[in-house]
């Protein structure tokens, strides 16, 4: 959530600064999209990262690859959205060539969605595969070692005590 934030900060600033000095219409249209956009990204990466800050280290095992399961689910369907704006902003881009009363505004909107988009895809693919790949991590962390027994008649399993939970007690 801190890139996120540090995106849309950068971006509010930057956008708010080339929105007031634009020299074109469509330089106006496309910073003026810029802010609105990075309004909605601040707007979730504070209460994300809140969420993140407060979230519970005490979770079962179950209850963590539950919330690792959602994560991943999030950030996946958070890139195929932000596919959608690419292409959105790419159809505005290129119907702003035959649309003449709104050319510079479907131009200016269509350029800002494509480098929205763009960061927000990158930035949710990176966070899907990280997920992904703390989601490997724990499942191979919470079966411990599996060996052979001291007496060599059957297997051990040593489950750390840190990922034991009220279902795996009775080992």
């Amino acid at each position: 959530m801190l890139g996120l934030g540090s995106w849309a900060t950068t971006n509010l600033v930057v956008s708010g600064i080339g929105w007031n000095q634009a020299k074109s219409t469509e330089s106006t249209y496309f910073h003026q999209m810029n802010v609105m956009w990075n309004l909605v990204n601040i707007g979730l990466a504070i209460p994300g990262y809140v969420k993140a800050n407060k979230a519970s280290s005490d979770l079962s095992f179950d209850e963590s690859r539950h919330e690792q399961k959602k994560t991943e689910k999030i950030f996946f369907i958070n890139t195929c959205l932000d596919v959608a704006y690419i292409s959105s902003g790419w159809l505005l881009l290129n119907r702003s060539k035959e649309m003449e009363p709104v050319q510079e505004r479907f131009s200016g909107y269509g350029k800002s969605l494509l480098l929205q988009g763009g960061f927000l895809f990158l930035f949710d693919l990176t966070a899907y595969f990280t997920h992904k790949s703390h989601g490997k991590q724990l499942v191979n962390s919470s079966l411990g070692s599996i060996g052979m027994s001291p007496t060599g008649i059957g297997l051990s399993w040593n489950v750390p005590p840190v990922t034991m939970n009220k279902h795996l007690r009775f080992l």
